[in-house]
């Protein structure tokens, strides 16, 4: 696996969110869907860990999505799909699994970037085994990464001034 794929799947178990541990349960706010793909940020990442052997259910998945999005008159819909590019990573993880990079430059505020309850809403006529095959195709969870431009590469940094003029 090269070092980005690498650093990339270590930050996100980095910062995976986690509940306060000062709380009981009864104290904690209810949780909003843990496998809602909305992002409050500016970009997005998520990082899917797929079974060697579930690859093709996994491909199929995102192609059928890819084909149904593309030809979508729905306006919100076909924001997101602009600024939403798949990866396919040529290094498994450390366990032999599949990568892919769902990279959403720019978010879509509002919009959940789920594979599932966008095929369902887009393909009436989806074969009745294939969510259930793209559910078993997952290594693990997705990783969800908001993320928030720190620099532009080709361009100059901006200097900060602090407080005082220092």
């Amino acid at each position: 696996m090269s070092l980005f794929f690498a650093f990339l799947l270590a930050v996100a178990q980095a910062v995976a969110p986690q509940p306060p541990a000062n709380q009981s349960p009864a104290q904690l706010a209810p949780l909003a869907d843990p496998a809602s793909s909305h992002f409050a940020t500016e970009a997005g990442l998520l990082l899917v860990t797929i079974k060697p052997t579930a690859l093709a259910d996994y491909e199929l998945v995102i192609r059928t999505l890819q084909e149904a999005m593309s030809k979508d008159t729905d306006a919100q819909r076909a924001q997101a799909a602009k600024g939403w590019r798949v990866f396919k990573a040529a290094e498994t993880d450390a366990k032999g699994n599949i990568v892919f990079i769902h990279a959403m430059m720019p978010v879509l505020a509002n919009f959940d970037y789920r594979p599932s309850l966008l095929l369902d809403a887009l393909v009436k006529d989806l074969a009745p085994d294939l969510l259930t095959k793209y559910q078993d195709a997952f290594a693990a969870p997705p990783t969800k990464l908001s993320l928030t431009e720190f620099a532009h590469m080709a361009v100059a940094p901006v200097e900060i001034k602090k407080p005082g003029g220092r």
